[in-house]
């Protein structure tokens, strides 16, 4: 089996539901609660927990993977020669589908439709694992025939209530299920008074920079999300001005692979509503001396280390040619830190708060909220520590985000559209973010 089941936890590491595991012992789901519930204990800092616990306890080899999302633990449970990633892939799918029903997932709202979470919980059970435990249907628009959102009970109500006017109004736009449409992922029939699609090409840099101030390593890994509401069973075509840019590519069901290969194009037909398009890793020009990407800001750090803490002093300093936005950075001090101070220095104009110690944590954090390009700001400051040699983190973690910009700078040239005769409107947007360890 390649996943046992499925278990979520609330913030307090209590279940809020679980598969039945009709085929292993009674304390087999309790074990991998316990694991996860102790490691989350032990972990010092965010971050600091292992995504996959192996649990001993247990005579065959089996383990958790875990992702956290609005405070709960999502947990799936494997056991054998396993691949951890389909785990995760499948924990992912199920979010995903729950954030299409309910919007927000949190612990209130998954309290408030016990019904319809427990109805794609069993339906991924039964309709998405085959029999070797992997993933088979996750299709939103498939498990949508199965299960009801809560919208269209409401409407599924209103329409058999004999005092609620124009109740043969419900489904009147004739649009059938995915799995009454020769397309797995597209329902029959599908109407829309404005046509159009969206695309958001949304790239992530992740990276690691030395202490000497160069570049280990850095990578992009980008993302095209769509959000199609298109009548009929629109055939697109969509074409880049550098697809050159984009390696190691993974696409929706929809993409004809054979036409990427032949021509570099994305010919689909795309489901309904929101979707990923492809995945991608950017590819950096062949003629660039270096293959890593460049970092579009600079961290200069000087540390002194003395006894019971120790003084700091950081100068972050913007090379983006558009504005950044959110951006933090992180300082773990250690688990014996007593105190912090710090004080801000304005370079150039800049939007910034400053909080010098997580108490629960022992993080030091400093959060910009708008730099703008060339734009440079300084942080110096001072901890103290119970033990006479501290022991903080030798790395930074920074993050921020970039809107309406791409690492790749990949382009779309056109989007053509066949087999329908209605004119749709095309949008396309660019966002980046990043991801930076900074040694010292």
């Amino acid at each position: 089996m390649a996943i046992d089941g499925l278990i979520i936890l609330d913030p307090a590491g209590r279940p809020i539901i679980q598969s039945s595991y009709t085929t292993y012992p009674a304390a087999y789901p309790l074990l991998h609660i316990e694991a996860l519930n102790n490691a989350l204990a032990k972990a010092l800092r965010e971050g600091s927990v292992d995504p996959v616990i192996y649990i001993g306890e247990l005579s065959c080899s089996s383990a958790c993977c875990h992702v956290e999302v609005g405070g709960m633990r999502f947990v799936a449970t494997i056991s054998g020669d396993a691949d951890p990633l389909i785990a995760f892939a499948f924990l992912d799918c199920f979010i995903e589908i729950l954030q299409d029903y309910f919007g927000i997932v949190s612990v209130a709202t998954l309290k408030d439709n016990f019904d319809i979470v427990y109805q794609v919980r069993g339906h991924f059970s039964k309709e998405t694992l085959d029999s070797s435990g992997h993933p088979l249907t996750t299709s939103p628009n498939a498990l949508s025939d199965i299960v009801l959102s809560p919208s269209l009970i409401s409407k599924l109500l209103a329409s058999v209530s004999p005092a609620t006017p124009g109740a043969s109004s419900f489904g009147s736009n004739g649009a059938g299920g995915a799995f009454t449409s020769p397309i797995p992922w597209r329902k029959a029939g599908v109407r829309h008074n404005h046509n159009e699609i969206l695309f958001d090409i949304v790239e992530d840099m992740r990276g690691i920079v030395g202490k000497n101030g160069a570049t280990l390593v850095s990578n992009v890994f980008g993302k095209i999300e769509s959000n199609a509401k298109l009548s009929g069973t629109p055939d697109l075509t969509l074409t880049f001005a550098n697809p050159n840019v984009m390696m190691e590519c993974a696409f929706h069901p929809c993409v004809r692979l054979q036409k990427w290969t032949r021509d570099n194009a994305l010919s689909f037909v795309p489901p309904e509503g929101r979707f990923i398009l492809a995945d991608y890793q950017y590819r950096p020009p062949q003629g660039a001396l270096i293959s890593n990407v460049p970092m579009p800001l600079s961290l200069k750090a000087n540390m002194d280390m003395g006894e019971f803490g120790g003084t700091f002093a950081l100068t972050l300093t913007s090379r983006s040619i558009k504005v950044m936005e959110n951006l933090e950075l992180k300082f773990y001090l250690g688990e014996d830190a007593t105190s912090a101070q710090c004080t801000l220095t304005k370079v150039c104009f800049a939007t910034s708060s400053f909080c010098p110690k997580n108490h629960s944590r022992q993080t030091l954090r400093w959060e910009i909220l708008n730099m703008r390009s060339s734009g440079s700001w300084i942080l110096r400051g001072s901890w103290t520590s119970k033990i006479k040699a501290p022991r903080p983190a030798h790395a930074f973690q920074i993050r921020f985000e970039i809107p309406s910009y791409s690492f790749s700078s990949l382009k779309v040239d056109q989007l053509r559209l066949s087999s329908e005769t209605y004119k749709m409107y095309k949008g396309v947007r660019m966002r980046s973010k990043g991801s930076i360890e900074w040694r010292w």
